[in-house]
């Protein structure tokens, strides 16, 4: 089957499969919606059966194996080859030292105020700082595939973001070069200054439309129907098998044992979920687990169409987006997520495997995000808004009765805090405007002490200055002498 010295020997066919009409397509054009019925994908390994031939007892081996692989096309989320896009080259396969992200254990203090053992999975520490990396090294390493089998000399990258989708686009089509060029779509004013940096340093072409991160959306899926471009969003069924590896990561880090495991996701624009339950599925079918975590979507009440579509009884449920409001989770900040029919395929898949609570989805509140988000950083860790609203929706599960005692809780920090810093600014000076609802606690504010005024360095020498300098610092803190 594979050597782990060695890139894999074996390959599958993949098809789309559109989860509207069951229509299936070759895996080799760019699809983003089924031509009969507008419906989103799921991409199937036809030969997906064959692995089966191999217990699950192999699989782990050989993962984990792979784990200290010297092979550069092994070292990343296609450490899990066989389960994601097994049609690829070596030469194909893009690594910029995406996967791997740790998992790091909830301070004490943190956990012993939470009532609960949890980690966070800080997929911050992937290269462009987001999860986004995971799907994008899938789907630009097919894109290579794509256009060395069609020799085609110009493709067009483009992409709606918040963001991250955008930095990470950027960064991967900047590394490859051409044939590929990137364009991000951004709504003005509605994405970080540290993160309109990073596609601009990346050299795309960025391009503002006022508007919600949803306007810009419909425009790339009208580009991506009519045009022969590569949609980069989480349409991209590509970037779903990337994203996969989360699930598979997870997995091993806890030795393959996901008993009692609590996954808690922000939904945002629904892929990382998607991808999450459909990686969790395939390791128990090959009987690499044996069960199944439970998995809890996390929204904000600005933004929650998934929320409420779960919150009535399933008989009576009707898909309807939102307009959404201003948001600290800028990333979830989506009120018609496109890949909402994967969620309600993969979440029935689910619970259909795993039971009635496998899945459920959690409303929190913007108070209860930027609290969380402050007081996961007070304690070490570096959680972006959506790490806060992983960590509220945790707290909010825990009230309601809904994850108990003999359960641990991993929760998914999609971004690294820097990202978010400006937010954080706004919490420690009240500086968030009435219709984000946000009222700083005050025992959790922090800020810069000015010790001496600009004229206190005028006319001193370095020994004179180290020496004032320091006595205002005693003064401060109260030192005592040894």
């Amino acid at each position: 089957m594979s050597s782990t010295a060695t890139f894999p020997t074996y390959r599958g066919r993949m098809e789309y499969v559109c989860l509207g009409c069951d229509a299936r397509y070759p895996h080799d054009s760019l699809l983003y919606t089924c031509p009969k019925c507008g419906g989103v994908f799921l991409l199937e390994n036809l030969d997906f059966q064959l692995l089966k031939k191999r217990d699950g007892a192999f699989w782990r081996e050989l993962f984990d194996a792979r784990a200290a692989s010297r092979v550069t096309a092994l070292r990343g989320v296609f450490r899990y080859y066989e389960l994601l896009a097994p049609l690829l080259d070596e030469e194909d396969i893009v690594y910029l030292g995406e996967g791997n992200t740790p998992i790091v254990e909830a301070a004490p203090a943190l956990r012993d105020a939470v009532g609960l053992p949890f980690a966070y999975k800080n997929d911050g520490q992937n290269p462009s700082a987001s999860f986004k990396d995971r799907g994008m090294a899938c789907a630009f390493s097919y894109l290579k595939w794509l256009c060395r089998c069609r020799q085609w000399d110009e493709v067009l990258t483009v992409c709606a973001s918040t963001g991250d989708t955008s930095a990470a686009a950027a960064l991967y089509a900047a590394y490859i070069g051409p044939p590929l060029k990137s364009v991000v779509l951004l709504p003005k004013g509605k994405v970080t200054p540290q993160q309109l940096s990073q596609p601009l340093g990346s050299g795309a072409t960025v391009l503002e439309l006022p508007g919600v991160f949803d306007d810009c959306m419909k425009a790339v899926e009208h580009l991506a129907e009519n045009y022969r471009v590569a949609l980069l969003n989480s349409k991209n069924a590509w970037r779903i098998l990337g994203q996969e590896s989360w699930a598979y990561e997870t997995a091993q880090w806890y030795n393959w044992d996901v008993t009692g495991l609590c996954l808690f996701v922000p939904i945002g624009n629904a892929g990382n979920i998607t991808a999450i339950m459909s990686g969790f599925l395939k390791l128990r079918d090959l009987g690499i687990t044996t069960g199944l975590p439970r998995v809890f979507g996390v929204q904000s009440e600005h933004a929650n169409p998934v929320y409420r579509y779960y919150a009535v009884p399933a008989q009576n449920r009707q898909w309807r987006p939102v307009r959404v409001t201003s948001s600290v989770a800028q990333a979830a900040m989506i009120g018609n997520p496109v890949s909402f029919p994967r969620v309600r395929a993969l979440a029935e898949r689910f619970t259909a495997a795993g039971g009635e609570r496998a899945f459920q989805v959690i409303q929190v509140t913007e108070q209860q995000i930027m609290d969380a988000m402050i007081k996961a950083n007070r304690h070490g860790h570096i959680a972006c808004t959506q790490g806060g609203e992983s960590l509220a929706g945790l707290m909010n599960a825990k009230i309601l009765g809904l994850i108990g005692n003999g359960e641990r809780a991993l929760l998914n920090a999609t971004a690294h805090s820097l990202k978010f810093a400006g937010f954080q600014e706004m919490y420690f000076t009240d500086g968030f405007t009435p219709e984000y609802g946000i009222t700083p606690d005050k025992s959790l504010a922090n800020e810069p002490h000015s010790l001496l005024p600009k004229s206190a360095r005028t006319g001193k020498s370095d020994g004179e200055y180290a020496r004032l300098a320091a006595q205002a610092v005693v003064e401060r803190l109260q030192l005592r002498r040894k």
